[in-house]
């Protein structure tokens, strides 16, 4: 079949360019001047629309933040996305403890990502992620900031078998550090 002179989505075919393991291959101009060699198939089934320039323009709609490098997304825009999910979608499985108890995203970030990128800056490091300084407060410039695991493993909110379980803890090593107090006494009692 020859496909000269055929134009399918942005690209015309120019000429056959090779054979390889029974597929046709054919050299092809994009409305955008560049040439590639695309295979037959990709061509009538439509997989293959464009020299890739139509994939490039695509991407840059989508992101206009500019925080896409080679297609993907960044920490920064990942937690921005990702606070608003857990505040206002209900099928969010941790929506109970954010959105659920009534944490919002104050309006200055709700519907601008530069906004919240001007405010919050980039994540020091590959290990940070965004944390509110206040468990019961909301996603604001104020009360948010970049921190390690373990920051917010010790800024975080207890549910109340966690808090029970730390609670007994503490109580033990209290009753463990008297009882040792205790017998130190007695050693000293027995020793005079």
């Amino acid at each position: 079949m020859d496909l000269i002179g055929k134009k399918f989505n942005k690209l015309i075919v120019i000429e056959f360019a090779f054979l390889k393991n029974k597929r046709s291959f054919w050299k092809c101009v994009c409305e955008c001047g560049n040439e590639k060699i695309i295979c037959r198939n990709d061509l009538v089934s439509n997989h293959t629309k464009s020299c890739g320039c139509l994939r490039n323009k695509t991407n840059n709609y989508n992101f206009k933040h500019g925080q896409a490098i080679a297609g993907r997304i960044t920490k920064e825009y990942k937690a921005w996305v990702n606070m608003k999910y857990r505040c206002y979608t209900e099928t969010c499985k941790f929506y109970k403890s954010y959105g659920g108890r009534g944490i919002k995203v104050c309006n200055r970030w709700l519907d601008s990502f530069e906004n919240f990128l001007n405010d919050v800056g980039y994540a020091p490091s590959f290990k940070h992620s965004i944390d509110r300084i206040n468990n019961d407060g909301d996603y604001e410039p104020s009360n948010v900031r970049w921190a390690t695991d373990k920051e917010q493993l010790n800024n975080r909110s207890l549910s109340k078998d966690e808090a029970n379980k730390k609670l007994q803890s503490g109580k033990e090593k209290y009753l463990s550090r008297k009882r040792k107090e205790f017998d130190n006494q007695i050693k000293e009692v027995i020793e005079l």
